[in-house]
């Protein structure tokens, strides 16, 4: 995702190439940017909201079993190898996007809204845990790695 004049970026597709596989022109310069903090804001508020959910200690008190409700997200709209990651913790000690970048898009995201005078709750909620998670050592795992500690909240309830 990349924002700027097109003659530009036409010019620079080949170091857009070496970097990712498709090359999308957001608009004007900066676009690009707001688009990945706004697909990161998207990815975070429903990796957290997923991880609510299927718990596996609210099994018994909410219902379906956690890995129903997992096995029902792999082949549905949000098939992603990232929730797979709530299936595998061992998976969350890889960084393949570190908490810490993921903090800093929640952070960029909320300083937007903040200008433009909008409110965002839910991703305000979210950035705190991510600052617990970061608070507890967890900022170069993966994002994923917040469960780690909504896991540890879990067993004080």
């Amino acid at each position: 995702m990349v924002g700027g004049d097109a003659a530009i970026i036409d010019r620079l597709n080949p170091l857009f190439a070496a970097m990712g596989k498709k090359i999308f022109r957001m608009g004007e310069t900066g676009k690009g940017q707001a688009t990945k903090l706004a697909m990161n804001l998207q990815i975070a508020l429903i990796f957290e909201g997923f991880r609510r959910g299927p718990h596996p200690r609210h099994q018994t008190r909410r219902g379906p079993q956690t890995t129903s409700v997992l096995d029902r997200c792999h082949h549905g709209p949000l098939r992603r190898r990232r929730l797979q990651r709530t299936v595998h913790p061992a998976a969350r000690l890889h960084a393949n996007f570190p908490l810490r970048l993921m903090h800093k898009d929640i952070l960029l995201t909320l300083e937007a809204a903040k200008e433009a005078r909008v409110k965002l709750p839910a991703l305000e909620t979210v950035e705190e845990i991510y600052e617990m998670a970061t608070e507890d050592g967890h900022r170069d795992l993966d994002y994923a790695a917040t469960l780690t500690l909504l896991e540890k909240w879990a067993e004080y309830k």
